[in-house]
């Protein structure tokens, strides 16, 4: 059965394969040279998620994000630092409008002190990027550090903006998604080129990101 009304074949479930598919094809091809063919598939997962967005008139916040997003992602698969700072960049403006859309379908901060749960994950995750911030400061170099430092606080911003929602699904790919960003410095800073530890943790990377990237989507677009 699948989620959007019709067949297989229908615009908005072929888009949704689309992107499952070039998301499967891109973790099969992680560990190759960063060629254009890679980059392609890798940009193609999440904004297939976007054209999806739009096919099904969801926020235009949303659809603005993924495509943030998925210039991200295609800036990222380079090698180089202005390649980085550019995806930085991207994913530092989608956050941004991650942000505007939870508050704007959320029912306010002050649901946070409402529901102690709430609080709690958002304690947590402060927690969180806290650790991650003092971890990197001692690993990054000084041009970095200000860019990190306001990447780092935008996504706790976006993850806790998330708590306002009812939609279980949103805040958990909003979880996910804080979850894979940290784990993608670690691979970048913390961890040494011969770490064992690199021979998984860039699946790991991927799989979180995207499916907390579709979790958000199929919140909106089914919720």
């Amino acid at each position: 059965m699948m989620p959007f009304p019709g067949g297989i074949d229908a615009n908005a479930n072929a888009t949704l394969l689309f992107s499952l598919a070039a998301a499967v094809i891109y973790a099969f091809t992680i560990d190759m040279p960063p060629k254009l063919a890679r980059s392609a598939v890798k940009t193609l997962a999440v904004a297939m998620l976007g054209v999806l967005a739009s096919l099904q008139g969801g926020p235009w916040l949303l659809v603005a994000a993924l495509t943030l997003s998925a210039i991200g992602d295609a800036l990222l698969s380079r090698e180089g630092e202005k390649a980085f700072l550019g995806g930085l960049a991207s994913f530092l403006v989608a956050h941004g409008l991650y942000i505007a859309l939870f508050l704007r379908f959320g029912d306010g901060i002050g649901l946070l002190s409402a529901e102690p749960w709430r609080a709690a994950i958002a304690m947590a995750m402060a927690v969180f990027a806290l650790a991650m911030l003092f971890a990197l400061w001692r690993r990054v170099g000084p041009a970095l550090r200000l860019p990190v430092s306001v990447y780092i606080a935008a996504i706790l911003a976006m993850a806790i903006s998330a708590l306002t929602l009812s939609n279980f699904w949103i805040i958990g790919g909003a979880a996910l998604f804080m979850a894979s960003d940290g784990l993608l410095a670690s691979e970048k800073f913390l961890l040494s080129a011969i770490s064992p530890h690199r021979v998984w943790t860039r699946y790991a990377v991927w799989m979180l990101y995207y499916a907390a990237q579709l979790a958000i989507t199929m919140g909106f677009l089914l919720g």
